[in-house]
Formats: structure tokens, C-alpha cells, sequence
């Protein structure tokens, strides 16, 4: 009997099997598509591990305050001079230089700061105490200066009027101590022995001193002084008197005096620079940009003729004082020049009335 044939037919593919082939298929894209993500997270993270941080906060996160930054101040400026530790003291009457019916006139000196500065004091005879006069006197070359030399009038008419009058020397000239770098400096160590002479005069134990009515009179420099000292040293002197001042913006002084003069002129630039190549600097050591400061009134009296200080930079600085809101008065005198002469006598009777209105009363 024939063996019978075994065909095999062909077997019939599993539900299985066929269920199979689309499944791995997806499974593949859905392993390259996670691939694909995966480099991109990987490079995020790298890029933002090598990313410097910034400054810039998210909302919800916290961060460190910035930190200020504090600008230095330049140490010859009139901040970096109101910043400073005044000392006054030891005022000494050294020895009298004369005598009349109405005062006293004696040889002082006293300390500011590590100096010691000489000058004169006239004191009223009788009973005190009387208000009190800083004098601030204007140029006079300090190889040619003498003690209490630049307001020999002014002295003699206040004393003779009640008031104690200290007329400062300031550094430099006749029997005070040296400062070499004082014209470098732009002068400021004066206003330093003016502010001083009035803290001398209140740590004082003369009896004769009305501690609590000290006034600051100031004629050409001087008047430059003052205008220093009341943004300074506010509330130390109670009322100021200006003759025929220098301006309150040092830039004007400059152009009139120190440009004639090469070798400071040389020292300056190389310093500080000129007024149009740091104007910051020469801001920062003008009065007139610190006139918000001053807590006391004041009176300018200028002639119409000055042939040294120009009347409009008493008018600028007038015009400053009360646009700041301050208390100034202002007198010009028609025809007079910078010295007052004939109408000196008048300018005194202004300058006793405004200080009897303010220190007497």
C-alpha cells in the first residue's frame, strides 16, 4: 500500500505573529522619538551649566540685594570739608598790642586742627558778654602780610561798637603755621581756620565771648570764606556780611586770577584737571552748588565799580541764595570800586544794623 504523501502545507501565521510586527514598530519610533529628547535635554542641560548667571530674578525665587556702590569723594571738595572733624581750640590772648577808652587789642592764637594760627582780637571794655565777629580778610600776599593786616578799619569801627572782633591770619602768613600744599588745595584749609576761629572762640573760657552770637564778616577772599563756610559748617556763625566777595563758583575765580599764573595752572591740570575736562571737580568745590545747605541770613554789599571783583558774580550768587529759599539781602553802591571809600562809612551802618537785627536781638 502506497506510503502515503505528507504534504506540509503551508501553517497558517498566528494571530499572534501578525499582532506582533506593528507593535515593534511603534516601539522603535517611540524609542528614537525618546532618543531625539533625550539629546535635546541633554544638551539644555549642558548649555545651561555653561551659561554664567545673571542678575535677573524669576518670580517666586529669591535673590542677593545688588550691592551699592559708593562713590569716593575727592578730598578737596567742600563735602569731603564738611565730612571733616573740626577742632578748634586754646585761644590764647598772648599779649596786648594796644589800648583806648573803648577796647582792648591783643596778639591770639589758637588751634585749628594740628595748626596753630595767630591773628588779633579787639575786646570791648565793659561788662559783657558782647557778640562776637570772626573777620575774614581778603588777598594779601602772605610774604608781604602782617598780623591782623586787611580790615584795620573794620576791626576798629565793630570794637569800638561793642562787638569782640577775632581777625584771623590763616595758615600762612605772619606767625601761624605753615601748609605747602595750600594753594594746591584751592585755599580750603582758610575756610578750615575760619570755621575753627568761631569753635576756639565758644570752647573758650573768656567771659567776655557771647558764645551764642558769633557772626562771620568777609571782605573780597574773605567774602569767598563766608560763602564756604556757611554750606560747610551750617549753624555754626549766626549771620554773615559779604563786601565786594569773589564768586561762589570757583570757575570765575580761576578765570580772573589762577589762569595767569603757568606753574599752578601745570600743577592744576595735572591734578584735577580744567574746569571743561572735570567739571565734577570744580562743581564739587563751589559754594553755589551747595546753597541748600545754608541755615543762616545774609547780606552781600558790592560796588558798582569793582575793578577787581565783578559785581555780577554778587548778583549770580544773590539770585542763587534765593532761588534756595535763603534769607539775603543785597546792597550795591553806585559808583564805589572794591576798597569802599566814600561810601564805606554807609556800608558799616548796613553791616551793624544787619548784625544787630541778627545777633543782638
Amino acid at each position: 500500500m502506497p506510503k502515503a504523501s505528507i504534504v506540509s502545507e503551508p501553517r497558517a501565521p498566528s494571530h499572534a505573529t501578525m499582532e506582533l510586527r506593528p507593535n515593534a514598530k511603534r516601539e522603535i519610533d517611540l524609542m528614537r522619538r525618546m532618543l531625539v529628547l533625550s539629546g535635546v535635554l541633554i544638551a539644555l542641560i549642558v548649555t545651561a551649566c555653561s551659561t554664567p548667571t545673571t542678575n535677573s530674578t524669576q518670580v517666586g525665587e529669591s535673590s542677593s540685594p545688588t550691592p551699592t556702590i559708593t562713590k569716593e569723594i575727592n578730598p578737596v571738595s567742600l563735602e569731603a570739608l564738611s565730612q571733616k572733624e573740626f577742632i578748634g581750640k586754646d585761644l590764647k590772648l598772648e599779649k596786648i598790642l594796644g589800648e583806648n577808652s573803648k577796647f582792648t587789642r591783643y596778639y591770639i592764637t589758637y588751634k585749628s586742627n594740628d595748626l596753630l594760627i595767630s591773628g588779633i582780637m579787639n575786646v570791648p571794655k565793659g561788662e559783657g558778654p558782647f557778640p562776637t565777629l570772626v573777620l575774614a580778610h581778603g588777598y594779601i600776599d602772605p610774604e608781604i602780610y602782617t598780623t591782623g593786616r586787611g580790615l584795620a578799619r573794620e576791626q576798629k569801627y565793630l570794637a569800638e561798637r561793642g562787638y569782640v572782633v577775632l581777625h584771623t591770619d590763616y595758615r600762612n602768613h605772619a606767625g601761624s603755621d605753615k601748609d605747602p600744599n595750600s594753594d594746591i588745595n584751592f585755599r580750603l584749609g582758610y575756610t578750615e581756620d575760619v570755621i575753627n576761629a568761631a569753635l576756639a572762640l565758644k570752647n573758650s573760657s573768656f567771659e567776655f565771648v557771647d558764645k551764642n552770637r558769633i557772626g562771620l564778616l568777609g571782605r573780597s577772599m574773605g567774602g569767598g570764606i563766608a560763602f564756604n563756610s556757611m554750606v560747610v559748617k551750617p549753624g555754626l556763625f549766626d549771620a554773615y556780611v559779604v563786601f565786594a566777595p569773589t564768586s561762589s563758583n570757583v570757575v570765575d575765580n580761576f578765570n580772573r586770577w589762577t589762569k595767569m599764573n603757568f606753574e599752578i595752572v601745570d600743577q592744576i591740570q595735572k591734578t584735577y584737571g580744567l574746569p571743561d575736562e572735570n567739571p565734577e571737580f570744580w562743581n564739587a568745590i563751589s559754594a553755589i552748588n551747595y546753597f541748600d545747605r545754608v541755615s543762616e541770613p545774609v547780606l552781600i554789599l558790592h560796588g558798582t565799580n569793582d575793578e577787581s571783583c565783578d559785581i555780577r558774580w554778587s548778583e549770580t550768587t544773590t539770585k542763587a541764595l534765593q532761588d534756595a529759599g535763603k534769607t539775603v539781602e543785597f546792597i550795591k553802591y553806585e559808583g564805589e570800586r572794591h576798597a569802599f571809600s566814600p561810601r564805606w562809612q554807609d556800608s558799616m551802618e548796613e553791616t551793624t544794623r544787619f548784625f544787630e537785627t541778627y545777633l543782638k536781638s
